[in-house]
């Protein structure tokens, strides 16, 4: 057992850590403030390999697993330069191209998803189905050698910036005539494809949209990977979102604790820094405890799912993100009140996280979603719905 992190993965933290630092919480903020993207961001990092750490190396990428992409994902955000779209196209849309999909399909994406090129939406949340993917009314029917998809979509993170997106929808079963799942490449420029940006009250550089698919045609090769294996291929790539997850709430919870400790040690009242009174230095001790036990477990999960685990890296996955959601809440909780009026001022970079971080207790997963699972498949409970 070891619970420290190779060499190679301590250099790549320090390396994508400077060249987020580069860019700053500020490059971020204006970007953000202003409708637009992270693109120059982006594109650097893909240049540099960062962004197709865990794309295997005969397409180009760096050959690790999702443990290296999620250290990324962390640095990034740590730097307060959060990129949604890593916990999308190179965690959940490059993984199941790599493990499900067809060569044809790996040959054109791959070394693309490692350059970071391409950037791929992931479409499964619906407006009636909430966290049930046994309930998705998203349709796909053979026509000939093509497939007709009919459906709506939610919540869709990036639609804007992505060349093609990932679609749950669901197929008849020719033994049983039940529908299941199964994955398709949407081409976001495909003729009765559209999105509809969803106005949210939170200041991101990645947007939100619902999708709309009205009679979208695709040829047989939309497909990825086999139609009957499509529930596993769909929870390979749920085990990294949530990993991903909890990586970025990790970064924003030590993005918001160094700037708490940076503002403690330096502001003085009655002559004495206010980082010296219990009242403060306590709840930012407790943070920190509550910050690396989270990222213990998103360790381990991600080296669960390295390993080719699969059941063990849902559990600990699913756990990783409970932890790191709750944590992330509480480090910015408290940098918040350390900062007092300050800490709602634009210029600390703090008062816009409060709603940002809020949302790693909704999705991938929400947090009661969560329990369910470990009640029932950890703890043995009876299932509750």
């Amino acid at each position: 057992m070891n619970f420290t992190e190779p060499e190679e993965r301590v250099a790549l933290r320090a390396a994508v850590g400077d060249l987020a630092r580069k860019y700053g919480h500020a490059y971020y903020a204006k970007v953000a403030r202003s409708g637009g993207h992270t693109s120059q961001l982006w594109q650097e990092a893909g240049r540099l390999g960062y962004l197709g750490v865990s794309v295997p190396e005969e397409y180009g990428g760096g050959g690790g697993g999702i443990g290296d992409l999620a250290a990324v994902c962390e640095e990034f955000c740590a730097a307060g330069t959060p990129m949604l779209l890593m916990v999308v196209s190179p965690a959940i849309c490059a993984t199941v191209i790599a493990r499900f999909g067809t060569t044809e399909q790996k040959q054109r994406w791959l070394p693309r998803f490692a350059t970071g090129e391409v950037k791929m939406s992931f479409a499964i949340t619906e407006p009636d189905a909430g966290s049930n993917s046994h309930r998705l009314t998203t349709t796909a029917a053979r026509d000939g050698g093509d497939w007709i998809l009919n459906g709506r979509k939610v919540f869709i993170s990036g639609v804007d910036q992505a060349e093609a997106v990932l679609v749950v929808g669901r197929t008849t079963d020719a033994r049983t005539g039940r529908l299941k799942p199964a994955l398709f490449i949407v081409p976001t420029d495909a003729p009765g494809f559209s999105y509809r940006p969803i106005e949210m009250d939170l200041v991101s550089a990645d947007k939100q949209f619902g999708l709309f698919l009205d009679d979208v045609r695709l040829p047989a090769e939309a497909l990825v990977g086999a139609e009957d294996a499509a529930l596993a291929q769909l929870f390979a790539g749920l085990n990294p979102e949530r990993i991903m997850g909890a990586s970025f709430s990790l970064g924003i919870a030590r993005y918001a604790l160094d700037k708490a400790v940076g503002y403690a040690k330096q502001r003085s009242v009655w002559g004495v820094p206010i980082g010296a009174h219990q009242g403060l230095a306590h709840p930012l001790a407790q943070v920190k405890i509550e910050l690396e036990l989270a990222k213990l477990m998103t360790q381990k999960a991600a080296a669960c799912y390295d390993s080719g685990d699969d059941a063990g890296a849902g559990e600990a996955a699913n756990m990783a993100k409970y932890a790191a959601g709750e944590v992330a809440i509480r480090a910015v909780d408290q940098a918040v009140q350390v900062h007092g009026g300050n800490g709602l001022a634009t210029e600390y970079g703090l008062g816009a996280l409060l709603g940002a971080v809020r949302v790693g207790r909704i999705a991938p997963v929400s947090r009661e979603m969560v329990l369910n699972f470990v009640a029932q498949h950890t703890l043995g409970l009876p299932k509750s719905y």
